[in-house]
Formats: structure tokens, C-alpha cells, sequence
């Protein structure tokens, strides 16, 4: 009799982190099962899937969590008081649009793809966690545009929320010229010019700019 469940040589860490790769290039509704048990660890039984993930929902939250706590750290520097508000937000774009355009991985953020990735109602709950991480980068440019105006480094009239979704919908942006193929030498360039937006917003400082990476 053959026997049931997941194989011994099963690494269902490794299986996690197939399951993000699948789920970050096709977006949660595209990518099915058959994907799903065929591109983990060489291809598993739907026992063995069950066994070990529950279901497709459970398997792409788990995927969610890893992306989290792994590439989606690019932006916490939005979050580091130590760093300067402008220092923190060109960062926090020089870092994902590098991230973005690594050959290791699909292309593009799966945090911004994913309001793609499950657009209908019924699956709200599933891609929470996305929503939730594009809510705290958000939040972040927010902070960073406050403690900037805090700082007399922007004029005292700033609109925050304003300036703040220029860098947002920036960021956002770059992941579907990323799919597109534009290079992360164009995003380098685009970069410095869209960080003069907080120039202009300036409370009198002489623009600068990061080295080039």
C-alpha cells in the first residue's frame, strides 16, 4: 500500500518559500493548485498539500508572512528615527526599487502587486495582510514627512498626506515598470528626481542628494 502524507525529504520551509515565488509572480487568484503542488519541492501529492498547508488560503498567508518578514524590510527604514526624514524616504526607494529588480525572485513587490493579486470582496480577508503592509509604508511616508516639517526642514505649509502619496504611489509604481522590464539604473535616475519634490517643499535647505548605489 502506498503510503499517504507528505514525503520524508519534505522541507516544508523550503516549500513556503517556493509557495511566495509562485504566489508573488502570479497573484493569489491565478495561481492554482496544480502550480502550487507541482512547484513545491519537486512536486507533492494534494494529500501531502493538505497535510502540511490546510488549504490554498492558509498556504498564502503563510507565503505573505515570510515575504514580510524578509523582503519587505526595504522600507522599514521609514520607521528609523535616527536616520533623517528625506535620508529615510530615498532610502526606503533606493532599497525596493533594488529589491524589485533582483534576478533571484519575480519582479516587483508582492506588497503592492498584491491589491491585484485578490481584488474581489471574498478574498479581502486573504490579502489582508498586504493591505496592511501598504498601509504601514504609508504611514510611514506620513511620519517622515511630519518629522521633516517638525524639523523646519519642510516649509510649515507642507500638505503631509499630499506629499507624503507622491513618494507612496513612487514606490507603488515601481513594481509594474519593474514587470515591464525598465531597468534599475532608470529607477536610480527617476529617484533623484522625485526626491526634489521634497526640495521644492523645503523650509530653505540646499538640496542634496545620496551617492548613487
Amino acid at each position: 500500500m502506498a503510503q499517504m502524507g507528505r514525503p520524508r525529504s519534505f522541507d516544508r520551509d523550503q516549500a513556503i518559500e517556493q509557495a511566495m515565488h509562485l504566489f508573488w509572480e502570479h497573484g493569489y487568484e491565478c495561481t492554482s493548485l496544480s502550480q502550487l503542488k507541482a512547484g513545491i519541492a519537486g512536486g507533492i501529492s494534494a494529500p501531502s498539500f493538505y497535510a502540511a498547508f490546510g488549504s490554498k488560503e492558509a498556504l498564502f498567508e503563510e507565503a505573505v508572512q515570510r515575504y514580510l518578514q524578509t523582503f519587505a524590510q526595504v522600507t522599514e527604514c521609514l520607521w528609523d528615527a535616527d536616520l533623517a526624514p528625506r535620508t529615510a524616504i530615498e532610502t526606503a526607494l533606493r532599497r525596493s526599487a533594488k529589491m524589485q529588480c533582483e534576478r533571484t525572485h519575480p519582479k516587483g513587490c508582492m506588497v503592492a502587486l498584491g491589491v491585484m493579486s485578490a481584488p474581489t470582496e471574498e478574498h479581502a480577508q486573504v490579502t489582508a495582510g498586504l493591505t496592511a503592509s501598504r498601509a504601514r509604508t504609508r504611514a510611514g511616508f506620513i511620519a517622515c514627512v511630519e518629522r521633516g516639517v517638525a524639523r523646519k526642514e519642510l516649509a510649515a505649509q507642507t500638505d503631509v498626506r499630499a506629499l507624503a502619496a507622491v513618494f507612496d504611489s513612487f514606490l507603488l509604481g515601481i513594481s509594474t515598470l519593474a514587470r515591464d522590464g525598465v531597468a534599475h539604473t532608470v529607477f536610480v535616475a527617476a529617484i533623484k528626481q522625485v526626491m526634489m519634490i521634497w526640495d521644492a517643499s523645503s523650509a530653505g535647505a540646499t538640496p542634496h542628494h545620496q551617492e548613487d548605489n
